[in-house]
């Protein structure tokens, strides 16, 4: 049995232990509960059974664990310079057993584990059960899901090493930009301006498996939110942006038409 509320005492109790002087941490608790929240929203959208509700839930609030010790140790998010939280994460949870102060029931652990050492990745792992595919790809999208709601007031300097008025001077590469009209996630490695990393959070949207997730983006305006955050000084970067609001706009009015 998941006993999410149990679950949340015990993720509030061992996040109690780690503080760092920025809002590092603070900012990934806000979003390990935004979410837990969509990961059930999205669950309770493709009418999915109670149990895999909540199973979807407990994978959200699990997802990010190994944020909080890559914040403390290192106080950087990168984890091109650090560790994969991802994978690290799941280490803690299921090689040093943190998963037991959870969840009491074990015939999850190899869904949750999957699926968290999966959500941060460029493409799910080939050869997962049905429903652990099921559960990797409801917590991919809502961790972009909330991702695009945190990027509309998360610190500019933290997130990409420059103030809001530095990046805006920035422009996309052309290397960047032709992924985007491919309707391609962003390799990561590919990225080279600051406006590369921002283009690449709107790409997002292109590798959303299940429409409920794109459903909540439209609803609450996100993409735009995210896009008009930004006072783009460049030409070529203010008209690169306003294509790409449009297309993504379209993107998702098409995926949510079918």
């Amino acid at each position: 049995m998941i006993d999410l509320t149990e679950a949340k005492k015990v993720f509030k109790d061992y996040t109690s232990n780690f503080r760092v002087a920025d809002q590092k941490v603070d900012i990934k608790i806000i979003h390990t509960m935004g979410v837990t929240k969509v990961a059930g929203y999205i669950a309770r959208e493709m009418k999915l059974s109670e149990e895999d509700i909540a199973l979807a839930e407990l994978i959200g609030l699990l997802h990010d664990i190994g944020r909080f010790e890559q914040a403390v140790r290192f106080n950087n998010y990168n984890d091109y310079e650090t560790i994969d939280h991802a994978e690290f994460g799941a280490d803690l949870l299921f090689k040093e057993k943190l998963i037991e102060r959870f969840i009491d029931d074990r015939q999850y652990d190899r869904i949750i584990e999957k699926a968290i050492r999966n959500h941060n990745k460029f493409a799910v792992e080939e050869g997962l059960s049905e429903r652990e595919l099921l559960h990797a790809n409801i917590i991919r999208d809502a961790d972009k899901t909330d991702n695009f709601e945190v990027k509309q007031y998360q610190d500019f300097v933290s997130l990409l090493g420059k103030t809001e008025r530095e990046a805006e001077k920035d422009l996309i590469t052309d290397r960047v930009w032709e992924e985007f009209l491919n309707k391609s996630t962003i390799v990561s490695s590919h990225r080279t301006t600051s406006m590369d990393c921002w283009l690449s959070y709107i790409a997002w949207v292109f590798d959303y498996n299940y429409e409920p997730g794109l459903k909540y983006l439209k609803e609450n305006d996100c993409v735009n939110k995210v896009i008009d955050r930004l006072n783009y000084q460049e030409k070529d970067t203010k008209e690169k942006m306003e294509y790409a609001r449009k297309m993504i706009n379209e993107y998702i009015n098409d995926r949510l038409a079918k």
